[in-house]
């Protein structure tokens, strides 16, 4: 039996999505730049996929620009920020994802900005009073760049709380939603962030397309140079296919959000329930097990012990998950999001990352819970 429990890495593309992107690549290959009409057809395309998906978030067509996933989307806003708009200081946490993390570092090392760690709370979130004094302290032009949702435990951020702080003490706010778009809703005019980012791979799309949500007003200088397609703000001729693929699976997504969301809950409920039964001193890094505060999505257990390779004996028995650890991943830095939330002695015990989709079951849970019980 194969038991696929890593959908926050990546999901399955759903038929319907396949479909749309079959039918596209038989009927719509003209290049969008083109005046002829193959090209308007590609362009039409484009465009009504850049409409569609902007409704789901309550904002313009124009402010959707069109990337290779997300983390180009964040790469293109953090540059921007600093080079375009005047940003001499970003707050982020020491828990962001490797795209906003180090890329963070390389315009630190490159502009000379200066970078602010906003303070872990012992539950693995953001410390928001910590966040406050940051911003009472800044008199510059401040960006505050913090994730949804967590991509290794599923810590949830309140995006409103951060965007009423950001618009108090007028700094801009960027968010990493990979994690979030279209397993949340994102009312950009209830909560107005100025920046988020996509990517469809997240939600039963295509690989290699995602988008990145610009404020109105906000103009984006290129980091790829050499055409005018996105409105100037990314050269290259449009993956047409994958961008429609990626409308369908929002599509799909939101017209199905709140059935899908008790679904997908239910299963990490029971989940939970099973495997506590199985081994009662299992702990839930940064209380992923809370529905509350962490995203329905994921799940992130400490073993009471180090398991050595627990990840691959998973996988002889078909089980594929996601580790956090070095001994879990044949990395020797580990995971920096545990290391910045444990402490020495609970960061070496080990942890796994289950995380769900609609298409799991609970027969599927089930059986990964007796080949737990048979590994560990």
């Amino acid at each position: 039996m194969n038991i696929y429990f890593d959908n926050a890495a990546t999901t399955p593309m759903l038929p319907e999505v396949i479909e749309v992107i079959h039918k596209s690549m038989q009927t719509t290959f003209g290049n969008p730049s083109s005046v002829h009409s193959y090209g308007r057809k590609a362009k039409a395309a484009v465009e009504t996929a850049r409409k569609s998906i902007a409704k789901y978030f309550n904002v313009r067509a124009s402010e959707i620009v069109f990337t290779a996933g997300g983390s180009e989307a964040d790469n293109l806003i953090l540059r921007n920020a600093v080079t375009h708009l005047g940003v001499q200081t970003i707050i982020s946490s020491a828990i962001e994802h490797p795209a906003v993390l180090h890329y963070i570092e390389s315009l630190e090392k490159e502009f000379g900005i200066r970078v602010q760690q906003v303070n872990i709370s012992d539950d693995g979130g953001i410390d928001y009073k910590h966040l406050e004094e940051l911003l009472t302290q800044n008199t510059d032009k401040t960006l505050v760049s913090l994730m949804h949702v967590n991509n290794e435990t599923g810590k949830l951020l309140d995006l409103q709380k951060v965007s009423d702080l950001c618009q108090k003490y007028h700094a801009l706010f960027h968010s990493d939603t990979v994690q979030g778009v279209a397993h949340f809703r994102i009312d950009l005019q209830k909560t107005p962030i100025d920046f988020i980012t996509a990517s469809a791979h997240k939600f039963h799309g295509p690989k290699g397309v995602g988008f990145a949500c610009l404020k109105k007003g906000t103009l984006i200088n290129p980091i790829l140079i050499g055409g005018e397609q996105e409105h100037g703000a990314r050269a290259g001729t449009e993956n047409i296919h994958s961008i429609v693929g990626m409308e369908k699976a929002v599509q799909i997504a939101y017209n199905n959000l709140e059935k899908d969301t008790e679904y997908i809950q239910g299963l990490k409920s029971y989940f939970i329930n099973e495997i506590k039964k199985m081994i009662p001193e299992i702990q839930f890094n940064a209380s992923s097990d809370n529905p509350n505060t962490s995203s329905y999505i994921i799940l992130n257990v400490r073993f009471p012990k180090e398991i050595a390779l627990l990840l691959f004996n998973l996988d002889l028995q078909g089980v594929a998950v996601s580790g956090g650890s070095a001994c879990q991943s044949g990395s020797d830095k580990g995971s920096h999001v545990l290391d910045a939330i444990l402490n020495e002695e609970e960061a070496l015990k080990t942890s796994v990352r289950f995380s769900f989709s609609k298409l799991n079951t609970k027969q599927e849970i089930d059986y990964v819970i007796g080949v737990l019980g048979e590994v560990v």
